[in-house]
């Protein structure tokens, strides 16, 4: 029998409008400055499209205009591109720092860093476990009621803060969870007094976490480091000694990352 032909994949959407911004912002990038009619031959698109699209480049703060009607590209590119490669570097030096981590205390070891109103995993390294959490990589979490959300709350600036709660739901995900704004700001003081932060079942019901900042070389949270541990394996004498591991854990990083404690 002849071999059945595979089923095409269904193609990627693509955005034309998105697409072609790009692509005009990669044009600029690989000259000094450009002409309107010059860029429009370049990219064989009619003048007044590519202009609509420096315009809007111009106005979101990618392109500027010169003197002379000519185009070029600011510096804002790189600024953006810059954050991402500041996360790239912290992977690279959490990476083995986590794992040491986890073969430590034998349970889930995450990393996580702000976006938005809400934290993201970066990094996990699995639990020696087969009894596990259920997360993965670029999941997102709440940041009330998490000890990776609660530390990057914890230590951000007033202003991300607010930025961060005003869109934040205080949701309660189980009866632990903290539902007011007042509540919270009492919590964050005290993680911020004893050093780390705590999920006592407050996102999860039967999970445990202990989370600690991971400071840059400017002394801005970064990132947060924790670990997690089912209800079972939990044991609360332990919590201080556990605590201390994640904290200095945190800490070696952070110096990795240029900080130093004043």
């Amino acid at each position: 029998m002849p071999a059945k032909k595979k089923a095409a994949q269904p193609a990627v959407p693509v955005v034309s409008a998105a697409a072609r911004a790009l692509a005009v912002l990669e044009s600029l990038s690989r000259k000094r400055s450009v002409g309107l009619e010059e860029l429009s031959r370049e990219m064989g698109l009619a003048k007044p499209t590519v202009y609509r699209f420096l315009l809007t480049l111009q106005s979101l703060g990618y392109a500027r205009r010169d003197q002379g009607e000519r185009w070029a590209m600011t510096l804002k590119t790189f600024n953006v591109g810059s954050r991402a490669l500041d996360h790239l570097d912290l992977h690279s030096a959490a990476r083995p720092i986590a794992e040491e981590l986890a073969a430590e205390l034998g349970e889930t070891v995450h990393m996580g860093v702000l976006e938005g109103d809400s934290a993201v995993y970066v990094l996990k390294i699995e639990s020696k476990y087969t009894i596990r959490m259920f997360s993965r990589v670029g999941r997102r979490i709440p940041l009330h009621c998490t000890a990776i959300g609660k530390v990057l709350l914890a230590w951000s600036s007033p202003e991300d803060r607010g930025a961060a709660l005003e869109k934040a739901s205080l949701a309660a995900f189980t009866p632990g969870t903290i539902t007011t704004l007042e509540g919270l700001e009492a919590e964050l003081a005290r993680i911020k007094e004893r050093g780390f932060a705590r999920d006592a079942e407050e996102h999860e019901s039967g999970i445990r976490c202990l989370g600690a900042p991971i400071f840059d070389r400017d002394g801005a949270v970064a990132a947060a480091l924790s670990a997690s541990w089912p209800l079972f394996r939990y044991e609360e004498s332990e919590e201080g000694e556990r605590a201390g591991a994640v904290m200095a854990a945190a800490a070696r990083v952070s110096a990795l990352l240029g900080y130093e404690p004043r």
